[in-house]
């Protein structure tokens, strides 16, 4: 599959994969900052990837987390720059002995390739100097890292934010700890956010503002139906609307119930 749109903000280039095209979230941004690459992409998208990733020599490529959209073509660009991937410590184990891939997202992203990595240090630093730091942001999984740019006020924010609303989770979500991850980039000085799937957001504070500002509201909402009495199968019907296709692909794995029992679960209200 051809790359399906390029990016270039300042010196930061991307390019936008993906087998399916049905919204943000079946297409990947690899992004590029000089010569560090900022995740690998699906496996699937390879032969776009390779292109993009061969035009510059490279020199590092930070991973944000383990999963295959992220992660799959590391040992394909680790080969072809010779280095060694730098990954979160909770994700080197999966990503060197593989992990369990639900088969929805095998056929949006293909298989993931096991790949050695090393650890993220605490510091990195791009070709000119320019520090980049690695953000704990545990929620859509236990291992996600953003990046932040002080110098630049930039943030690579993984799977942080993807939308202003959220209306589906997977199981192993944790929505509290989402939470208190997008309270504690906020409290960082930067304006643009970049995004591997909803793409350039120049407003990105303001943006992920919203996200935790909507969240909190549909958690609000939740949780008066609930003390209502009103059982959590209509909660998801009146707030989210009825189970689709993606519950019933996922065998519920990924569905708006998951969303709103997660809610229900959040005693943090602060903004």
């Amino acid at each position: 599959m051809p790359i399906r749109k390029k990016y270039q903000f300042e010196n930061v280039e991307g390019v936008r994969v993906g087998r399916l095209n049905s919204g943000v979230n079946t297409t990947f941004i690899v992004y590029r900052i000089g010569d560090t690459l900022i995740d690998a992409g699906p496996i699937n998208q390879w032969r776009a990837v390779k292109g993009f990733v061969s035009e510059k020599p490279i020199r590092q490529l930070l991973l944000t987390h383990h999963h295959e959209d992220h992660s799959s073509n590391a040992a394909s660009i680790a080969k072809l720059a010779n280095i060694v991937p730098f990954a979160p410590e909770l994700s080197q184990k999966k990503l060197r002995e593989g992990y369990k891939t639900p088969i929805l997202q095998k056929l949006i992203w293909g298989n993931p390739q096991p790949v050695i990595t090393q650890t993220m240090p605490d510091e990195l630093f791009l070709e000119d100097g320019t520090k980049l730091v690695p953000i704990h942001t545990p929620g859509h999984a236990k291992d996600l890292h953003c990046f932040f740019l002080p110098e630049k006020r930039w943030l690579f924010s993984g799977d942080l934010y993807i939308s202003k609303s959220l209306r589906y989770m997977r199981s192993d979500e944790n929505l509290a700890q989402l939470l208190d991850s997008i309270r504690s980039v906020l409290k960082l000085d930067f304006e643009v956010l970049f995004c591997p799937h909803r793409g350039i957001l120049e407003d990105g504070k303001q943006a992920l503002t919203a996200k935790l500002e909507n969240i909190l509201t549909l958690c609000r909402k939740a949780q008066d139906l609930k003390a209502s009495g009103t059982e959590t199968p209509q909660i998801v019907v009146e707030l989210l609307g009825p189970e689709d296709m993606m519950a019933r692909m996922t065998g519920n794995n990924f569905s708006k119930r998951n969303m709103i029992e997660e809610a229900l679960k959040v005693t943090d209200f602060s903004a």
